[in-house]
């Protein structure tokens, strides 16, 4: 069984700064579409040169929201969503079950009143 292990705040803080990048989260979109991709791929479509390219995915890697795996002379990325679910639990999920419990509680108040 695999314990359950929060961010530390400072991979927190590499995974906010991944993600304050319009260009990074727009390779993580592209990567949550189709994993798997070379760097030649995710070089396609950008106005990006190669390099910029390359610097971007490193900081995802330091973040630990892309995985790389070698394939032959290949280096494949994939998404990693754990670090960005764990954000959601900490800073978006507590929010969101006080919404829900108040859904509830008028759900409740409104077939009492019926």
């Amino acid at each position: 069984m695999v314990a359950y292990c929060p961010l530390m705040a400072s991979d927190e803080d590499k995974v906010f700064k991944a993600l304050a990048d319009a260009s990074r989260r727009q390779l993580l979109d592209r990567l949550r579409r189709k994993q798997g991709q070379t760097l030649s791929e995710l070089c396609e479509g950008h106005d990006m040169s190669r390099q910029a390219v390359t610097k971007h995915l490193n900081l995802l890697e330091e973040a630990n929201l892309v995985l790389t795996a070698k394939k032959g002379r290949e280096k494949l990325h994939y998404l990693n969503p754990v670090p960005i679910n764990e954000i959601y639990m900490r800073w978006i999920g507590k929010f969101e079950q006080d919404r829900i419990q108040a859904l509830h509680n008028l759900k409740q108040a409104l077939e009492k009143d019926q």
